[in-house]
C-alpha cells in the first residue's frame, strides 16, 4: 500500500471526494491544521537544502545555530 499526500483547491474537495468513494478507497485522512505547517516547513527545508547543494544559498552551520539558542 502507498500514501499519497495531494492539495486540492476548496472548491474541487467534494468532486474529489467523491471520486475517492467510488473508487472504493475506504481509508481517506484530511491533515490537521499542525500537521499541514509540518508538511509546509518540511517543504521549505528540503527546498532550501536543494538551493544550497546548487550552490544557490550558504546555509548557517549547526555550531552558529546552537550558540543562536
Amino acid at each position: 500500500m502507498q500514501r499519497v499526500i495531494l492539495d486540492i483547491p476548496d472548491n474541487k474537495i467534494n468532486f474529489f471526494m467523491e471520486l475517492v468513494n467510488n473508487l472504493g478507497i475506504k481509508k481517506v485522512q484530511k491533515l490537521t491544521s499542525k500537521q499541514k505547517e509540518f508538511v509546509d516547513d518540511l517543504k521549505n527545508s528540503l527546498d532550501e537544502v536543494e538551493l544550497h547543494r546548487q550552490g544557490k544559498i550558504k546555509l548557517q552551520a549547526a555550531k552558529d545555530f546552537l550558540n543562536e539558542l
